[in-house]
């Protein structure tokens, strides 16, 4: 019996040694932002066909039949930038790489695009540009990242829809501007680096922050403590809005005394963009800094401060893009040798934000918020309706500086003397040799009339408004089994808004006679009635002042329910919303309507919305969501003539919106693909617009205030994305948006003007009309590209560097009608009854809504990244639209012809001389970027 013992423990000892003794690769991987552990990562060694996952801690072990020598190791994920690391494996040892990092195709497509949208256009504040590309540059989602970044150029939007469908949240607090929102993505621009950690909810998917828009939600989170460890240094040059830029950030990590800190300077810079006369200049400084105050609470403080100025470029009617190219801008002109811009966009908001994290345990947290953001946003232009007192009485003005005056063009020669043309050679060839603002004749003409005891002519002035607003908030999650989790949130903000005109320049002249010069009553003419004939100096307010007061309360409530073979969600939300005017000044033309506080308007909004995922296999999902929300309408389509009087739109009402999409999802180690067919329908909209119209109630010319109330919308479309990881180093990719989005009624309109003869001769009363409908059912809504496609590739090296390719094709692009040529003032003459020469076939052709021409853009990427010690070097470069295409992102139909025959007489020319006007994307560009990170 002892001898069988004997032989059974040494039989036992041999083995023990011999798997004491026996060859192991392990290790582990995170992720290269988040530093946090990576589930389901595939390990694979080459050239061989030994593969193994990664588990819920991100680890793995090869222990079987393991080779050895020279070695590489393969990690990969779908979602993530696959990376080879070499090893030396010998017998018998084991050998052990612990925290391998893997990047998210994101965080690698980052630099790009914090260069081409977030620095230019997404802080162009024309709604030609609007879209959601910030919003989804951190999506792993093929087809949203070909949004982001291959669409954006050409103003592309997601689904057809404005902005301010999605919500953007900075640690928890939402930052979309309470006036139209929309996020104003210049209050933290040029701070890229502490901005990758991001976690978006596309469309209708459930946010652990908040119930979000019909388009989704982003969380950027600046936590000290979660920054990536390091610094980094910057430098990047452009030919699109600027031309130099300058970063640099440096983030502690948690420190020993648990404290963490983070901080960012940058500068953004250059004497003019693509565009002419449009010079970019921007500081940004960030800090952040958090202190762990034990195991469950951690106070963090952040503060942005962006201040940023640049010149704006002009849209253009297709006579001046045919004279000057798609360079020109109408809004400069040399003084002293240098090009001044007349329209200047400021902004100089900073945000100062105090973050508390409560982790009751592992499962459930609070996070409580509160931020204060004030500041000045600015928009410069030219007025050239200065006046002088005469006898009680104001006279004087200016001719219209503007260089594309209709009157300078050579169409207008072409009207109104077709037999004697030397008029409109003469304007041609002088629009050619100049065509730009005559700053000295300006300052001439203010000179002389100051010399004779005369006020200022013509003024520089800004358009202002100063910003104070406080939000809070406190978000609850909590996990309460394995399947359930749960996620609510309750905000409040408060606003007041001072609007204002501010003189800037009086070029050459003291003082400015404040008083409206277009009225034709001396008490109409005052803008302010508690100061009439007020001389004002720079830096004064005039014309306009008023406060807009505005508070919102919500709260949501989410539940998410997970299982192995169904996952799915319910989310519903409230909001409170309050909005009311107070006027500064008393206006001359509504003396009674313009002076202290308006009504208060109260709006409650209400959301529900849910979710089923369904994995029918391991690679085949079905998803589906369905949403109803009833929101405020914006400040800005609220009332109707905020700088004047109180009125507000007539029969306002809450917005609603009823939205639904159903994907089928494949994904193996091979293919990605998601299939998305989606419709939302919106109603009760309202939309407000400012421009002067010809032939308002037969032959009146009038500055109106256009309302378009009840508005309804429809969205329907289809979305296609498709990735292929055809070897270890090339990806295909492949997208299509195919989408038709129209008004789905014949809204109601109506103008408002100042209560002057001209407005009592066209019909107004009280300086209103309502105009019935506008007959625009079936017309198309100026959202971009309808339909865009996108076929591209990727070759990333083993050696790190990488290049690709993408081919773009557009279509479906059309212009911006205008409402008031769609309503009875177009057939309707003076006398009220309908024009006598009345074509309906040619009002038909003449009302057919423009379609722009369909295009394709070729763009280039690439990159390569070095380990030089301890210092990561990356260079970066994209040249975007490569065989220089010439195309048209959007317009719109100028509403100077708002009567059939006004509109056909000028269509019946060459080149109409209010024709519509364009804006055109840009030409070649490129983008060059050089990093060291350390």
């Amino acid at each position: 019996m002892e001898k069988y013992a004997l032989v059974f423990l040494f039989g036992f000892f041999s083995v023990c040694s011999i798997f004491g003794q026996q060859t192991t690769i392990k290790g582990s991987v995170k992720d290269a932002i988040a530093k946090k552990p990576i589930a389901n990562v595939t390990v694979a060694i080459e050239d061989t066909k030994q593969s193994t996952q990664t588990n819920a801690l991100g680890e793995f072990a090869f222990n079987f039949n393991v080779p050895l020598g020279e070695q590489v190791l393969r990690i990969s994920k779908i979602g993530y930038i696959s990376k080879r690391y070499p090893i030396v494996v010998y017998e018998n040892e084991t050998v052990n790489i612990t925290d391998m990092t893997l990047e998210t195709a994101a965080s690698r497509n980052q630099d790009l695009f914090t260069i081409t949208l977030t620095d230019d256009e997404l802080n162009d504040d024309t709604s030609a540009s609007d879209n959601i590309s910030g919003l989804l540059a951190s999506s792993l989602d093929v087809f949203q990242r070909t949004a982001a970044f291959e669409f954006s150029a050409s103003f592309f939007r997601v689904r057809g829809m404005d902005s301010n469908h999605s919500s953007v949240l900075i640690n928890g607090l939402e930052m979309n501007k309470i006036y139209n929102g929309r996020p104003q993505w210049s209050n933290w621009g040029g701070i890229n680096d502490v901005l990758r950690n991001q976690e978006l909810a596309a469309n209708l998917s459930p946010s652990s922050y908040t119930f979000g828009g019909v388009l989704g939600a982003v969380n950027i989170n600046t936590r000290a403590s979660e920054a990536r460890a390091g610094g980094r240094v910057t430098y990047s040059s452009s030919n699109r809005s600027y031309t130099h830029r300058l970063m640099a950030t440096y983030a502690s990590g948690l420190l020993k005394n648990n404290w963490a800190y983070t901080i960012s300077v940058g500068r953004r810079w250059g004497n003019e963009g693509y565009q002419e006369a449009t010079h970019y200049k921007a500081n940004s400084f960030f800090t952040a800094v958090e202190k762990k105050i034990s195991d469950a609470h951690s106070l963090n403080v952040t503060a942005i401060y962006t201040p940023n100025r640049r010149g704006k470029s002009s849209p253009n009617t297709q006579e001046v893009y045919n004279l000057k190219g798609i360079k020109y801008n109408e809004y400069w002109g040399f003084q002293d040798g240098d090009k001044r811009n007349s329209r200047i966009k400021e902004v100089n908001e900073p945000i100062i934000m105090l973050n508390h994290y409560w982790d009751f345990n592992s499962r459930t947290s609070l996070n409580t918020n509160i931020g204060y953001q004030f500041g000045k946003l600015g928009n410069s232009r030219l007025d050239y309706n200065g006046t002088d007192l005469v006898n009680g009485f104001p006279q004087g003005g200016g001719a219209n500086p503007s260089p594309v005056y209709y009157q300078k063009l050579p169409s207008y020669f072409e009207r109104n003397f077709p037999n004697d043309l030397q008029f409109a050679y003469v304007a041609l060839n002088q629009f050619l040799e100049d065509g730009q603002i005559d700053w000295n004749a300006m300052y001439s003409a203010n000179i002389n009339n100051a010399q004779q005891g005369g006020n200022a002519i013509y003024a520089l002035y800004e358009d202002r408004v100063d910003d104070t607003q406080i939000s809070f908030n406190s978000i609850f999650n909590t996990e309460l089994n394995s399947h359930t989790t749960i996620n609510a949130a309750v905000n409040y903000k408060t606003l007041k808004s001072e609007n204002f005109a501010q003189v800037l320049d009086l070029l050459g002249a003291t003082t400015y006679l404040d008083i409206d010069g277009f009225a034709t009553d001396i008490d109409e003419a005052q803008n302010n009635l508690l100061n009439p004939n007020r001389l004002v100096s720079e830096g004064d307010r005039f014309k306009y002042n008023y406060n807009i007061l505005a508070n919102e309360m919500s709260a949501y409530l989410q539940a998410q329910f997970k299982y192995r073979k169904v996952d799915f969600y319910v989310s519903g939300s409230v909001k409170n919303t309050q909005y009311q005017r107070e006027g500064v000044y008393q206006n001359g033309g509504f003396p009674d309507n313009s002076l202290g506080k308006g009504d208060k308007l109260t709006f409650t909004g209400f959301g529900a919305k849910t979710g089923i995922t369904y994995k029918l296999a391991g690679n085949h999902i079905i998803d589906g969501n369905a949403g109803y929300i009833s929101r405020a309408p914006s400040i800005q389509n609220t009332f109707s003539n905020a700088r004047e009087n109180h009125n507000v739109v007539p029969q306002i009402s809450e917005e609603k919106i009823l939205s639904t999409d159903v994907s089928y999802i494949f994904r193996s180690s091979i293919l990605k693909t998601k299939l998305t067919g989606y419709y939302t329908k919106i109603e009760d909209a309202s939309d407000i617009g400012f421009y002067f119209a010809d032939g308002v109630g037969g032959d009146n010319a009038v500055f109106v205030q256009e309302i378009l109330q009840g508005i309804d919308k429809k969205h329907l479309g289809v979305e296609l994305g498709i990735e292929a990881q055809v070897t270890p180093t090339i990806t295909l990719r492949g997208v299509a948006s195919v989408g038709q989005f129209t008004y789905d009624n014949n809204p109601n309109l109506f103008l408002s003007t100042e209560p002057d003869a001209e407005a009592i001769a066209a019909g107004f009363v009280d300086g209103f009309k309502d105009f019935g409908v506008s007959n625009l059912k079936n017309y198309k809504l100026a959202s971009g590209p309808q339909n865009a496609y996108s076929v591209g590739f990727d070759y990333r090296d083993p050696d790190f560097w990488w290049f690709g390719a993408t081919a773009n094709f557009f279509s479906k692009i059309y212009v911006d009608v205008n409402p008031l040529t769609r309503s009875s003032n177009f057939t309707t003459d003076f006398d009220g009854n309908p024009f006598n020469d009345f074509d309906e076939d040619l009002a038909r052709t003449l009302l057919k809504q423009e379609r722009f021409d369909d295009y394709m853009v070729i763009n280039l990427v690439g990159g390569k990244s070095w380990k030089i010690g301890n210092y990561y070097v990356g260079l970066f470069a994209s040249i975007n639209n490569l065989l220089d295409e010439v195309y048209k992102t959007g317009g719109f139909e100028q509403g100077r012809n708002a009567n059939y025959r006004e509109l056909r007489d000028d269509k019946a020319l060459d080149k109409p001389i209010f024709g519509s006007k364009y804006w055109y994307g840009r030409g070649t560009t490129y983008f060059l970027n050089l990093n060291v990170r350390f």
